[in-house]
């Protein structure tokens, strides 16, 4: 005859002390609850534990996702079911949904979305960002500025290799709006050093207000921007965000119902 589950007091203290030391928060926080409703609907052994170790395992995904979504540093979260793929006809949404499966990530491949202002580049990279937080991976959001500024100071306070070290443990390196704002030689330098050593070791994903011919503004050289390339566009899904400004045209709208009114 299989037995069901009757927990003793006595053993309460022992067991709970066990669960402790083990870092079991979640079987610790939910063993008595569940181990009454087990003896309620005369559930095995078997059941109970099961029920318990479902419950720190998906506790503990959860913990784990929520920890890769704040290191990542988005400045909002989006996703791309939020995303309007009628605004922007250029995208191939199938395409966008393919890559959110990730499966770039893991052949250390990149992608770039350049466009002008307003069309959506940051949305589906912060998108695309989570997606591959979700599968796992370890990710970190930049603007371009920023994160030259971290490389700039991190040169200052000789903690340079620190900060590349944690970078190259980053699966996916998020650059957003390279183009917006001019670096210095030195800045450029760094950002080049950073995106050259990822080369078919980790992924990048770049979004630029810039085509690829004029990024020599960026990297102050043809030279140094004709091996940059090289590099980046090797294994590379490439987007043109082409279209109206999403936030000029709900500008518009706004603007549009007032008058309406």
């Amino acid at each position: 005859m299989t037995k069901t589950i009757a927990m003793g007091d006595a053993n309460l203290p022992l067991l709970k002390a066990n669960l402790k030391q083990l870092r079991l928060p979640t079987i610790l926080a939910e063993c008595e609850k569940l181990a009454r409703e087990a003896a309620d609907s005369n559930q095995t052994y078997e059941e109970y534990l099961l029920r318990l170790t479902e419950l720190e395992i998906s506790t503990r995904a959860a913990n784990a996702l929520a920890s890769r979504i704040r290191q990542a540093s988005f400045p909002v979260e989006k996703d791309l079911d939020s995303y309007d793929f009628s605004a922007s006809p250029s995208i191939n949404k199938q395409k966008i949904l393919e890559l959110s499966r990730c499966e770039w990530i893991a052949k250390h491949s990149n992608t770039c979305f350049v466009g002008e202002p307003g069309t959506g580049k940051t949305h589906i990279c912060i998108a695309l960002g989570m997606a591959a937080c979700r599968a796992g991976y370890k990710v970190r959001f930049f603007t371009a500025a920023s994160l030259v500024n971290r490389l700039e100071e991190a040169q200052k306070q000789y903690q340079l290799d620190r900060l590349l070290t944690q970078l190259d443990r980053t699966d996916l390196l998020i650059c957003d709006e390279l183009g917006y704002l001019s670096f210095s030689r030195t800045g450029a330098e760094l950002l080049f050093q950073v995106f050259a050593d990822r080369y078919e070791r980790r992924s990048l994903l770049l979004t630029s207000n810039l085509p690829f011919s004029d990024w020599g503004q960026v990297f102050q050289g043809e030279r140094m921007t004709a091996a940059l390339l090289d590099r980046l566009t090797h294994h590379c899904e490439i987007f043109q965000m082409n279209g109206e400004s999403y936030r000029f045209r709900e500008s518009m709208k706004k603007k549009s119902g007032r008058k309406k009114k």
